[in-house]
């Protein structure tokens, strides 16, 4: 598969053919390993070769994700697959310009390319002339955009297997009593929940979302506004999303709020009594205290200029002569599709100029020529692409700086001068959004921590109605015009003509063009990514302030973009509960919570530097700290994978605490096969020592028995007795016979002769030959007739010797002439 930069080079006949199956037979075979739970293969290419790092293998859509599986490896490459929610655009016309010294005729022109929401350009090869390219774009179309909320993956699970620990407004209810320093009573059902403090207090009003369909059911509201000055006050607001408390300090009595813009009109001569009146009671000393209010500053996120466009439409911005003791500031914010002009180009960008590219060619070939940039190059004096990169890349660090000075000024406001601030740009739930939430993230370092970010989340963007379902793509419900079902749909083509990576890729057709402009939304962008981005570069200045890491915010963007959970569907609190996403999705903090368990206090989104009581207050970074790099480890992951994570401490303790970890799981490993290996020698010392212990005690009956014998023998000797044993060689009856001859005289010389008065012989054989019962056996063992088929009585020939056996009696009377002296059975 080596190349020289162009798909000129590759020898197809090296990529395996697909086979001719029948329809819906192959998309099954060889897949179920790699496949989720409830994930299912819709279609399926063969032969089919990623362009990026140039790896064949099997493409896969199914009703999760886009999979691809190498052919030599057979394992899951990571940047082939993407969820298929994550997909941005489709791009199936792609022109691959040829070098100059390669031949055209073996270029092959099917390709795909793949625009993803998380910084991913690929794209794939297909086989020639065969029909896999358009069976998997059908696919992909149909499947990206799925006609309706409950086609997505999130909802294929069963949903008796879903265990979900509480119920959001639970969570945000919790998070409420802990903003008041209070504890949250053991209550179940729909029982009322009463929080107040001297400035504050909860209200239900919302319970049934008629004040403000994109809030929550509990709000956090000044304590002497009733309910009725604010269903008066909602009306002056856009989307009827009146002031209300997002963060307060129970200690000075300081409050962060956070509402849309006012209808003050073009020329922003209109006024509401209870909408002042609510914003002059969030800047209230007590309720009873008649001094001057605190400092109040409404901080409108926009560029005034946008501020002032709004009014056209009715919106506008405030005027602080109708706010005592107020200052109105403009962040200059720009809205979402600058936003997401800018992630655009950064993506386009960042693809030319990697490492890994999608056509190929690594940036190194940029040396030779930059085919992607018209021909400019990084040498020879021509730096047009060194310039267009830091255009491109500080018009994206610049709105990540504008949020960042933002939050760190509303943050200092309250922090120093406990100051009551209000926050709102048009719609007040994206750049509002991001500014509230990162100076919670400032303020408080409870929302440093694992369960503190899941409030912090929880309460700012889902329970204040982001809009995810626009913002990523995705369907939703709504009531509108008694359809139950709402569309927003994402494009699936777009005109690349303009990015430069894409004129690497030649100029897309006409058609492609049109169905890409008739496709395009207007309401996508990367509003959630800015803020993680900003907390990436907090994190980078405060490394000790965080208990997670960087690549925890990494995955948690991941999970947000692959809809693989409930969570962040839908556009508000009230559109999840119309859809039941809380029984019939899975939960993405339960999964993260499991994903840290399974790897304990190593795990990789533990951030290995967290110090809770040297960062136990507010951070307040100065201005001149707030200048933003690139957040490599996710916009480079793709690109750059080794330059991602080259200069990150956290990547390197990781590294370091996994070998560590692998050292101490071996070493451990080892002791217990010691301790084995211990132990077993225990086993057969005593083993040994049992042996040992029977083997003395047998050597001390052998030596006994010994010196009986010997002293048996010295008896019968003294008695002019000759002792011999005889072992037969006879194996199968091996026979020892003890032979004794008696004489009259005391010669011993003449004890060998046969005429002695009486001989006897006595035979010992084996027990297995003799009768099984005691006495035969004694008695057997005695007689000098005995055979190997042991006793014939009274067929044997002793029972024809019977008067011979008296005269052998009346000679025993030799033995009363023995003398036997106990020296005889002396020792040896």
């Amino acid at each position: 598969m080596d190349g020289s930069g162009s798909w000129d080079a590759i020898d197809w006949n090296q990529i395996e053919d697909p086979r001719p199956r029948r329809p819906g037979q192959a998309v099954k075979e060889s897949m179920d390993d790699f496949l989720l739970e409830d994930e299912a293969v819709i279609a399926q290419g063969h032969g089919v070769v990623l362009l990026n790092i140039r790896e064949a293998g099997t493409l896969s859509v199914t009703n999760f994700r886009l999979l691809f599986v190498s052919q030599a490896k057979k394992c899951v490459i990571e940047l082939g697959t993407i969820p298929l929610t994550t997909i941005e655009k489709l791009n199936d016309d792609v022109k691959l310009q040829p070098l100059p010294h390669l031949s055209d005729k073996s270029r092959p022109r099917e390709l795909l390319e793949v625009i993803g929401k998380d910084m991913r350009i690929i794209v794939f090869a297909f086989v020639p002339k065969t029909k896999q390219k358009n069976e998997v774009f059908d696919a992909l179309r149909r499947y990206t955009k799925p006609a309706n909320l409950w086609d997505l993956y999130a909802f294929s699970c069963d949903p008796s297997t879903i265990k979900n620990d509480s119920e959001p407004k639970w969570r945000l209810l919790r998070e409420y009593f802990r903003l008041f320093r209070k504890s949250l009573p053991q209550l179940r059902g729909a029982e009322e929940v009463s929080l107040s403090n001297d400035w504050w207090r909860l209200t239900r009003v919302n319970s049934s979302y008629s004040l403000c369909s994109t809030y929550p059911t509990e709000l956090i509201v000044p304590r002497s506004i009733s309910d009725e000055d604010l269903f008066q006050a909602s009306t002056f607001r856009s989307g009827k999303r009146l002031p209300v408390i997002s963060w307060c300090d129970p200690g000075s009595g300081a409050v962060l709020a956070r509402s849309s813009q006012p209808m003050v009109g073009l020329m922003m001569n209109f006024r509401n009594n209870a909408d002042e009146k609510l914003v002059c009671a969030l800047s209230s000393r007590t309720t009873g205290d008649k001094g001057s209010p605190r400092k109040l500053y409404i901080i409108d996120a926009r560029p005034r200029a946008n501020a002032l466009a709004n009014g056209a439409k009715g919106g506008g911005s405030e005027s602080s002569s109708n706010y005592p003791r107020s200052e109105v500031l403009f962040l200059g914010i720009q809205n979402i599709h600058t936003m997401r002009d800018s992630f655009s180009r950064l993506r386009d960008y960042v693809d030319a100029h990697g490492s890994i590219s999608s056509n190929g060619t690594p940036s190194a070939v940029s040396v030779v020529g930059d085919r992607r940039n018209r021909g400019s190059t990084w040498g020879g004096g021509n730096l047009n692409s060194m310039t267009s990169f830091s255009s491109t890349l500080g018009e994206w660090l610049n709105h990540i700086q504008n949020i960042l000075v933002g939050a760190s000024w509303i943050a200092a406001q309250i922090a120093e001068e406990a100051a009551t601030v209000l926050v709102h740009c048009s719609d007040g739930w994206d750049r509002t959004t991001q500014l509230v939430a990162l100076s919670c993230l400032l303020l408080d370092p409870y929302y440093r921590t694992f369960s503190g970010f899941q409030a912090l989340v929880e309460k700012d963007w889902l329970a204040f109605g982001h809009p995810f379902a626009e913002r990523m793509g995705v369907p939703t419900v709504a009531e509108n015009g008694g359809s139950q079902y709402e569309l927003l749909r994402q494009p699936s083509l777009g005109n690349l003509s303009s990015s430069p990576s894409r004129n690497a890729l030649g100029p897309s057709g006409p058609s492609s063009n049109a169905s890409a402009q008739s496709q395009t939304s207007n309401n996508s962008s990367p509003i959630l990514l800015q803020w993680l981005d900003c907390i990436s570069q907090l994190l980078r200045l405060y490394p000790s302030a965080f208990q997670f890491s960087s690549k925890f915010l990494v995955d948690f963007m991941d999970c947000v973009l692959s809809c693989r959970f409930g969570n962040f569907l839908c556009n508000s609190e009230r559109e999840r509960e119309q859809s039941g996403v809380t029984n019939s999705c899975r939960c993405m903090w339960s999964y993260l919570a499991d994903l840290r368990a399974s790897g304990g206090s190593f795990h990789e989104h533990y951030n290995p530097f967290y110090d809770p009581v040297k960062h136990n207050g507010a951070l307040l970074p100065p201005a001149a700290a707030l200048a933003p790099t690139l957040w490599p480890q996710f916009y480079l992951r793709w690109t750059c994978p080794i330059e991602s994570q080259g200069g990150d401490l956290e990547s390197q303790w990781h590294a370091m605490t996994k070998k560590y970890a692998e050292a101490m799981k071996a070493k451990d490993i080892a002791e217990l096969r010691a301790k084995d290996i211990k132990m077993k020698m225990e086993s057969v010392k005593q083993d040994l020592q049992r042996e040992k212990r029977a083997s003395n005690t047998a050597l001390a009956t052998a030596q006994s028995a010994q010196r009986e014998n010997a002293a048996i023998k010295k008896a019968i000797e003294s008695i002019g007795c000759t002792i011999k044993f005889l072992t037969s060689g006879n194996q199968e009856g091996r026979t020892e016979v003890l032979s004794c001859s008696l004489q009259r005289g005391t010669d011993v010389r003449d004890q060998e002769n046969e005429n002695g008065d009486f001989s006897v012989s006595i035979s010992a054989i084996e027990d297995s030959l003799v009768s099984e019962a005691p006495g035969d056996h004694f008695w057997e063992s005695l007689c000098p007739f005995r055979t190997r088929e042991g006793c014939r009585w009274p067929d044997a020939p002793c029972a024809q010797l019977g008067s011979e056996f008296v005269g052998l009696k009346a000679n025993f009377d030799a033995f009363d002439r023995l003398s036997i002296q106990d020296c005889y059975f002396g020792p040896e």
